[in-house]
């Protein structure tokens, strides 16, 4: 988080250099053509593999994937609208689906657990007039609101499995384990971030932490990220975020978008099942869908390739689906979500070099 509001990820680091400075663009969009290259290669036996299966699945169902992911960054678009409104920013529809198709890019390309996309949304709200740190906070919200509102889904899926006769031990236990994850993890975020004092201790002392780090490789520089200023980001931040405590109504609508994207996604898998002509619990499909998603958001590796598939395969498994019946499931619908996604990200995200939307500003 600290590295959204400093801005010093793989952009304003390079910027900091001379001759890095003058071919920052050249030099990102090299990075990004070996990422796709890796993800391609990291890619390539699931590829062959969806290939193979596609003269098994019934197209229409896989053509469903289109709207489906359509009403996916519509919802993820209108919470963004209505999140910058309750701090005072009115935002373009378009303008901001287009961001959200760039962000699942850079989150998918950039191994880095989700920061690169945190630090990239901050930086490209700059050309809306909008602060780093309203921005990293507008993003955070948006995180836990997800989280909140998948709650309601892996309760929803409890149900179904139980309906089905499908909730074993072991499965109580994961359901439980995420769920107390995600709760712990948002009311230690509300804890920290609700005192200045709090907000300002916690980060300044990571703050001095990454700086002891950064200083191993640049010697001459003890103090990469500026201490002082990074504590006005601080306070900027906890001050938006009194914004949002103090307009708690206004959050149900965002909440409800929050609830259709994470919605959209697993019903985006679970039609690939159905192009497959199986109709399986829906319950075991969004706890596969959850428990992925989190590793997948800790892993270093794009996207989470290989703890994704393994993850959600495993937790199916365990919900009664074959393993026979997932992994190509689960391979095909990995494949063509990044097919269906990516492109359109990469085309914004380019235009955005082009344009100069991500030029980098010290703090």
């Amino acid at each position: 988080m600290l590295i959204a509001w400093v801005q010093c990820d793989i952009i304003s680091c390079m910027s900091k250099q001379s001759f890095l400075q003058r071919r920052w663009k050249l030099i990102l969009n090299i990075v990004t053509a070996l990422s796709l290259v890796g993800l391609a290669w990291a890619l390539r036996h699931q590829l062959a593999d969806t290939i193979a299966n596609l003269a098994k699945v019934q197209v229409w169902a896989l053509l469903l994937l289109i709207p489906l992911e359509f009403l996916n960054y519509d919802a993820q678009t209108k919470m963004y609208q209505q999140l910058f409104a309750i701090v005072g920013n009115k935002l373009n529809y378009k303008k901001m689906f287009k961001l959200s198709l760039e962000l699942n890019f850079v989150n998918s390309v950039f191994p880095s657990g989700g920061v690169s996309g945190i630090s990239y949304f901050g930086m490209r709200m700059r050309s809306n007039d909008v602060t780093g740190a309203r921005a990293t906070l507008v993003q955070l919200m948006k995180l836990v609101l997800l989280f909140l509102s998948f709650e309601v889904l892996v309760l929803f899926g409890m149900i179904a499995m139980a309906a089905g006769n499908r909730v074993n031990g072991l499965v109580l236990l994961l359901a439980g384990s995420l769920t107390t994850v995600m709760v712990l993890g948002t009311m230690g975020f509300v804890y920290i971030i609700g005192s200045k004092r709090r907000i300002n201790a916690f980060f300044t002392n990571l703050t001095m932490v990454l700086n002891r780090v950064i200083h191993v490789v640049r010697p001459n520089h003890p103090e990469t990220i500026n201490i002082a200023r990074a504590r006005e980001t601080f306070d900027e931040l906890h001050d938006n975020y009194v914004l949002f405590r103090n307009k708690l109504p206004e959050l149900r609508k965002p909440f409800v978008f929050a609830l259709i994207a994470n919605l959209t996604e697993v019903l985006a898998i679970y039609v690939v099942y159905v192009a497959f002509g199986e109709w399986v619990n829906l319950g075991a499909v969004i706890l596969a869908y959850a428990i992925a998603n989190f590793a997948g958001f800790i892993s270093v590796l794009p996207g989470g390739i290989g703890v994704y598939e393994a993850l959600m395969t495993g937790v199916l498994v365990i919900g009664g689906v074959p393993a026979a019946l997932s992994i190509p499931v689960v391979v095909m619908y990995r494949v063509l979500n990044t097919i269906i996604q990516l492109p359109p990200g990469y085309y914004y995200y380019q235009r955005a070099l082009r344009e100069g939307k991500l030029e980098s500003k010290e703090m």
